[in-house]
């Protein structure tokens, strides 16, 4: 009797160790799962969110460039142009706060050097004049530009959907693994139940058989 008992009490406690190492192994999981898709809130879908706003105030800069010719208050285009370049270069400052991949990394930076350096416009004059009318040649060399900052921006987009897939992907692998898991502590959970009846109630009528 006390060689079943110990041996019960040994599978009680072997299958109770595995249960208690499953939930470890479970919060280990829900842990990671939570930083997962904190990821993807934060480096993936506000990065968007980064995009939008800079991809807005680059065709505000543009549109300001591109009709040049129209009647305008030419001592407000600078400091509108200028406004429009350091609102983008703050999102760009909050954007490399996030976690980049090393292709995301070269888009940005290119995409800042185009910024700080390319589309600088020091004077009015340089896109129209009352005398020689709209500086095509400066107006085109200003748009080629901007179409490689756009280029640029498209590809850090993409990199988005592709880093947002991924994670989601991995996501989905944690999910999966944590229902094996789930299904594992109910067997383990049903054997414990058998061991415990087994060892401890259906031994109880010939005990008592024993005795009367």
């Amino acid at each position: 009797m006390k060689n079943k008992r110990f041996k019960a009490i040994t599978i009680i406690s072997i299958l109770l160790l595995l249960i208690y190492g499953k939930n470890l192994t479970e919060r280990q999981a829900f842990k990671s799962i939570s930083k997962t898709f904190t990821e993807v809130y934060k480096d993936r879908l506000v990065v968007e969110g980064y995009i939008f706003q800079i991809s807005d105030r680059l065709f505000s800069i543009q549109k300001l460039i591109d009709h040049c010719n129209l009647d305008y208050d030419y001592s407000r285009v600078i400091s509108e142009i200028q406004g429009h370049e350091e609102g983008i270069m703050e999102l760009i400052v909050d954007f490399e706060q996030t976690n980049l991949t090393i292709e995301e990394s070269d888009y940005l930076s290119d995409f800042k050097k185009i910024i700080s350096n390319d589309l600088k416009i020091n004077s009015y004059n340089l896109l129209f004049s009352d005398s020689s009318g709209v500086n095509s040649q400066q107006v085109k060399l200003y748009d080629q530009k901007i179409a490689l900052a756009k280029k640029d921006l498209e590809n850090l987009s993409k990199i988005q959907m592709d880093e947002g897939q991924k994670l989601i992907s991995k996501a989905k692998v944690q999910i999966n693994r944590s229902q094996i898991w789930a299904q594992f502590e109910v067997a383990l959970l049903i054997i414990l139940i058998i061991v415990i009846y087994f060892y401890l109630f259906k031994g109880k009528p010939k005990n008592q058989d024993m005795f009367t």
